[in-house]
């Protein structure tokens, strides 16, 4: 009886406390926490170190960054003085992403902007402009729709140029002082004028607003232009420019026929942009200029070359002018646009050095 008393209680005492073995396990178990708070200690220590590697890193930046700075402070102070610097001319030194500027480090670099419409003479004025050592105009860039499709695209294309990033047959091998594109107005410009405005005038950009007075050549200029884009009468290229009288002269035998019945109010909506556009860029550093003048008046090409801070120079273009016959030899239903103009605000536009006055009045 003692026996089995002896027995049935190592039984209940395995029911409810239990074995040995089991008495081991449980104390593996209770080793557990301790593992993971191991673990933790480790992980956060690791986390720790990486954290401070980052701190390092940033701190070298940063602290690369002031030494950028200073450095380019020191370029500033160390250079002469230039010929802009009398004209309150935001000084640009930038640091382009693709090369190093070496020997121009002491050339500030002044950004500028022609805007204008088409067929108001700013390829050839684009090309005086690119006769100048020290200047780059890199063309009508936001012709390519996907740059200008929305505000952010249009900004880092402008970033791209005023840091010299952007390349073109524009870009100059000796140090760059000016550097520029054209931009039609049509081309987002006008869309986004205060924004666009905002960032000329943060970033000291010149603007050069290129019109054209004689909205009636203008009209002959599109329309001619229109015509070569699909004739194409030069051995079936079309160009917007030549460069040869012969071309010139060839392209000219072209005489459109203009629709009259809408032509002033055509006028007026031209007017009108150009008005928008002169309002809207007005608080920038913007110079107005008319493409009849930089013709006719020599001293106005040098007025340009001080407005963007470099040493004024003869400049010129390889370009040949088309359209130089009287305008009655250029429409082909000239008396009808004789008499839609004649007795408007317009009529102005059919005078061409005295040409109408002598010869209808």
């Amino acid at each position: 009886m003692g026996v089995q008393k002896i027995v049935k209680c190592r039984g209940l005492h395995d029911m409810y406390v239990g074995s040995g073995k089991d008495l081991c396990l449980w104390k593996d178990c209770k080793k557990f926490p301790t593992v993971w708070r191991l673990c933790l200690v480790v992980l956060i220590g690791a986390f720790s170190i990486y954290m401070c590697m980052i701190g390092v890193d940033h701190s070298k930046l940063s602290y690369e960054h002031v030494q950028q700075n200073i450095q380019q402070q020191e370029w500033k102070q160390s250079c002469p003085g230039d010929f802009s610097t009398s004209l309150n001319l935001i000084q640009h030194y930038p640091h382009p992403l693709t090369y190093d500027r070496q020997e121009c480090l002491c050339t500030p670099v002044q950004g500028f902007v022609i805007l204008s419409m088409q067929r108001s003479g700013s390829g050839w004025f684009e090309t005086l402009l690119n006769n100048h050592p020290n200047i780059s105009s890199h063309g009508e860039i936001f012709k390519v729709k996907p740059r200008r499709q929305n505000f952010t695209t249009i900004t880092a294309t402008l970033d791209a140029i005023y840091n010299l990033d952007w390349y073109s047959s524009a870009a100059k091998n000796e140090c760059t002082s000016a550097v520029g594109f054209k931009w039609m107005l049509n081309q987002g410009a006008m869309e986004y004028n205060r924004e666009v405005a905002a960032y000329f005038e943060n970033k000291g950009v010149s603007v050069i607003l290129l019109l054209r007075r004689n909205l009636l050549k203008r009209i002959i200029s599109i329309l001619a232009n229109a015509y070569d884009r699909v004739a194409k009468p030069l051995n079936g290229t079309h160009k917007s420019h030549v460069h040869s009288h012969e071309e010139a002269n060839k392209l000219a035998e072209y005489k459109p026929i203009i629709n009259v019945k809408y032509l002033p109010e055509n006028f007026e909506r031209v007017m009108e942009i150009t008005d928008d556009a002169h309002r809207f860029f007005n608080h920038t550093r913007l110079l107005v200029l008319y493409y009849e003048d930089l013709v006719t008046e020599s001293h106005r090409l040098e007025q340009v070359q001080k407005f963007l801070g470099v040493e004024p120079r003869k400049l010129e273009s390889l370009q040949v002018k088309i359209h130089t016959r009287p305008l009655s030899q250029q429409i082909q239903n000239w008396d009808e646009v004789l008499v839609r103009l004649k007795g408007t605000k317009f009529e102005s536009f059919l005078d061409e050095e005295g040409y109408f006055l002598k010869k209808y009045l």
